[in-house]
């Protein structure tokens, strides 16, 4: 019988039960194939964490000035924030600011997507509160971030337009506004 665990206690659950025997919470079914994308890609998502906290070689710190070209680099950043002094950040919203500029730096997030990530259990641990205030210092291009994640699932595997901005907006997805998703899928070349 396959197993799975709860989110709200970690207890092993049969994947035909409705609810946890232990606490009682709602077991939510995955549906189709997208439940598998989204789990694949979460697993994309950890592995690249965890390969570039290895790479000493990769900077964590996009706080630094511009870049030595003036500006005029193709690749222009796509995050920026100010020093964590000047805009009071405690320590612990600093650190979320770091956590946030790392998986940034591998991958798209939506704005709600990076606070639950850096928010969850599963993920960082901070504070909803911490993790908030550490994205919303962030300059971040939400919709260049839906682009950069509907590349992502099309160098994967094929989405119909549709199907790419209800995986990009689903809650149980990437978490971006409709407007986002509708955004990055047209960017990504997923729709007409």
């Amino acid at each position: 019988m396959a197993l799975k665990k709860c989110k709200e206690c970690g207890n092993d659950v049969s994947t035909k039960a409705a609810s946890c025997p232990k606490c009682g919470a709602v077991i939510k079914k995955k549906t189709g194939c997208l439940g598998c994308v989204g789990a694949a890609f979460l697993i994309f998502i950890v592995l690249g964490v965890i390969g570039s906290l290895m790479n000493d070689q990769i900077s964590t710190d996009l706080r630094t000035s511009a870049p030595a070209d003036g500006g005029k680099s193709a690749k222009a950043e796509s995050v920026r924030v100010a020093p964590a002094w000047a805009d009071g950040l405690t320590g612990p919203q600093r650190n979320a600011v770091r956590s946030a500029q790392q998986y940034l730096s591998i991958q798209g997030f939506s704005r709600s997507g990076l606070i639950e990530q850096l928010s969850s259990d599963a993920g960082d641990g901070y504070s909803v509160a911490d993790a908030t205030a550490a994205v919303d210092s962030l300059n971040v291009d939400w919709n260049e971030q839906a682009v950069r994640t509907a590349k992502q699932y099309l160098s994967i595997m094929g989405f119909s337009c549709k199907g790419l901005i209800e995986q990009l907006s689903a809650s149980a997805g990437d978490r971006y506004t409709v407007s986002q998703a509708t955004y990055g899928a047209r960017q990504a070349g997923a729709c007409e």
